[in-house]
């Protein structure tokens, strides 16, 4: 079984229930598995980093699996505005969307989920520029002051590793979902001063795991979620802000992916 984010944003759980733990959010068009049924839930792996959560049984449009497939092999864009609109022309109504939502057509502005009627009169990624160093800079400025929410993936709401993958998302680079998962990605940089504009930064806690992540800036700053998301000091001891007058985040990896 398949389905595909038809709303704005879906919430993802950690258990069947509205209460438990919400880990991650589905944006319009990300696509997902089905692996169990369980009365009012449904527990998916997602198809754009391989999560495995819980959704609300009301909360998508069933996916047939020759649909699932063109669209998880086609070429996929993403919505470039903090919001805009899709027009479900089917039912006619009007569904709010929010940046790094996915469409599958860079220049069609109508498309078709099953035999439900879309259309989207918005911008895609395709305006970023070449220079993905400075596309994934410019794209994490567009997320300055959201705040933080845990498990969050969008302008009103992200945490420190929905905020780099949807970041890199909009570059079309895959990150995987959690801070622990992302630092087992790309090439390790050994010194602070071989990071440069873009790359990643990860941050441990006492006990050496893996809980934060932030986007490497200019001038000894970086960019991350943290209450909200915001630039502070930044060098080989990690992050330092400048309010508090102390270090709140220790280093402990950096990363380069382009």
């Amino acid at each position: 079984m398949y389905g595909i984010c038809n709303l704005s944003v879906i919430p993802c759980r950690a258990e069947p229930s509205d209460k438990a733990e919400m880990v991650t959010q589905l944006l319009f068009g990300e696509l997902f598995t089905i692996t169990e049924v369980q009365k009012n839930w449904v527990k998916i792996i997602v198809e754009y980093d391989g999560y495995e959560c819980w959704i609300g049984s009301k909360q998508y449009l069933t996916l047939s699996q020759k649909a699932f497939s063109e669209i998880k092999n086609s070429t996929i864009f993403c919505s470039n505005d903090l919001f805009s609109l899709v027009n479900n022309k089917t039912t006619n109504s009007i569904i709010p969307i929010m940046l790094g939502s996915s469409f599958t057509k860079q220049n069609s502005h109508q498309f078709f989920l099953e035999n439900i009627e879309y259309y989207f009169d918005g911008i895609t990624n395709t305006n970023f520029g070449t220079d993905t160093r400075k596309s994934i800079v410019d794209a994490a400025f567009i997320y300055l002051n959201s705040p933080y929410l845990w498990g969050g993936r969008n302008p009103m709401g992200i945490d420190c590793s929905g905020f780099t993958q949807m970041v890199y998302k909009l570059n079309n680079i895959k990150l995987l979902r959690d801070a622990n998962l992302q630092a087992t990605q790309g090439k390790i940089l050994n010194f602070v001063e071989e990071a440069e504009p873009g790359d990643l930064a990860f941050f441990d806690n006492e006990e050496g795991n893996i809980i934060h992540v932030g986007i490497v800036l200019a001038n000894s700053k970086i960019i991350h979620a943290s209450g909200y998301v915001r630039i502070d000091e930044f060098d080989h001891q990690g992050i330092f802000d400048l309010s508090k007058k102390n270090y709140t985040h220790n280093l402990r990896i950096l990363k380069s992916l382009i």
